[in-house]
């Protein structure tokens, strides 16, 4: 398992569909998964720090598993079949729990866990962006910045 970073959040052009863009901790690899517009919101309120004014389904969980004394451990990101990502919730003593990689990361983002992804995963479908390309990358990060949850909403 490799670790990862959130990069952020951000809408495919044409087709208007959402991704979260992961990064390699120690390495050059991008992981890019399309997820949802509801998913990409609460990622996106999380990273701008946004706090609604009632828990959304990921603040509900982490306050079930704060509850249950059951913490997080990690996110990890298993396989990749058909193109649809898998996930597993890696709670308290090593319960695991399948869960969509989306709901994995909102969740993971919002208790501070560890983000990570099977080497096989990350080699079928991770990306390495050229020097040339950094200044895209660069882009994203500044259209990260400007960028509000509510345009997500679709």
């Amino acid at each position: 398992m490799r670790e990862l970073s959130v990069v952020g959040v951000r809408v495919e052009l044409p087709s208007n569909q959402p991704i979260v863009l992961l990064r390699e901790v120690e390495g050059d690899r991008y992981l890019p998964i399309w997820i949802g517009a509801v998913e990409a919101t609460a990622i996106a309120y999380e990273q701008q720090g946004v706090k609604p004014a009632r828990p959304l389904t990921h603040d509900l969980l982490r306050d079930v598993l704060a509850a249950l004394k059951a913490p997080l451990q990690a996110v990890e990101i298993t396989e990749l079949k058909e193109n649809v990502f898998y996930a597993d919730l890696v709670i308290g003593d090593g319960v695991r729990v399948s869960a969509r990689p989306s709901d994995s990361i909102a969740l993971a983002l919002r208790v501070g866990a560890p983000i990570r992804c099977a080497e096989q995963v990350l080699s079928e479908a991770g990306i390495v962006i050229p020097d040339e390309q950094e200044d895209e990358v660069e882009k994203f990060r500044e259209f990260l910045e400007q960028v509000r949850p509510e345009d997500f909403a679709g």
